[in-house]
């Protein structure tokens, strides 16, 4: 499928072609918040797909084919996080974020896992888990088609699973899983890495404290349960990525909730500075 998918927007494979206008509307057509960009914005994010695309390779498991639709969904919404990161940047510069990774592994839904800890005594214990997808550092990224396949459909209750993973991957680009992306010195006016990363941990440990209160108080005591998904309350980390998410593809009504995130997010998300 991929030699396939390549042939048709990159002959003879030495730079990215233009995608199929065709295509590209449909895509636009299938996601509100795709749409809802400018002319500009879109013209910018269809040349970064198409470089997208070129680099990554898809495969399909449990015996799912990916059709050329599919693999440009998921690169338009993996890609809209990078759209404002750098003003100017080539699609390549932009995509030195995702640089660590070549694979993206799509099942047809939801993954159980066998996992394994070794507590103190150690001794080994198993469990299953249930993934939605997954973002391994210096690793593939995994997601499930029946999610993706609904990021219409579940942008009103801030949910996207292509952006959560790929959150993660841009968290990870330093190799730490803190909660937030490498920040360059002079984020917020900041002088050092250290302090830039001080001033983003300040707006985000308590917006996360606050979130996984309101989540407790809801399972535990009856209370009103919050609007973005509860497993952002997993850990900070999840919190970024589940953020992230809402931020894209719901941003009014994540304004609403999260105010100082907002302005975090802004000052990352389309400051000209921000290099990998």
């Amino acid at each position: 499928m991929w030699n396939r998918l390549a042939r048709w927007l990159f002959p003879g494979r030495q730079r990215a072609a233009a995608i199929d206008p065709a295509s590209w509307r449909a895509t636009l057509q299938d996601h509100d918040f795709l749409a809802a960009l400018n002319a500009s914005e879109q013209f910018a994010l269809r040349q970064l797909c198409a470089e997208f695309l070129r680099r990554k390779q898809f495969h399909g498991a449990q015996g799912l084919v990916i059709t050329d639709g599919m693999a440009l969904a998921i690169a338009a919404q993996a890609c809209l996080p990078l759209l404002h990161l750098e003003q100017g940047a080539s699609p390549a510069k932009l995509l030195r974020w995702y640089d660590d990774f070549v694979g993206i592994v799509l099942h047809p839904a939801e993954v159980v896992a066998v996992r394994e800890t070794v507590d103190e005594a150690g001794v080994v214990h198993q469990y299953a888990e249930v993934l939605a997808g997954e973002a391994m550092d210096q690793g593939p990224v995994m997601l499930n088609w029946h999610d993706v396949a609904r990021s219409n459909a579940t942008a009103s209750e801030g949910y996207n699973l292509v952006i959560h993973e790929f959150a993660h991957k841009l968290e990870l680009r330093d190799g730490q899983s803190n909660g937030g992306p490498p920040l360059p010195r002079g984020f917020l006016g900041t002088t050092s890495s250290a302090a830039a990363r001080a001033a983003w941990r300040a707006v985000m440990q308590p917006a996360y404290e606050g979130f996984r209160e309101q989540v407790i108080k809801a399972e535990r005591f009856g209370g009103a349960a919050p609007w973005m998904d509860a497993y952002a309350a997993e850990s900070l980390s999840e919190f970024f990525a589940v953020a992230c998410e809402a931020y894209f593809v719901q941003r009014e009504r994540f304004t609403q909730d999260f105010p100082g995130l907002r302005q975090l997010f802004d000052a990352f998300f389309f400051n000209a500075s921000v290099k990998p």
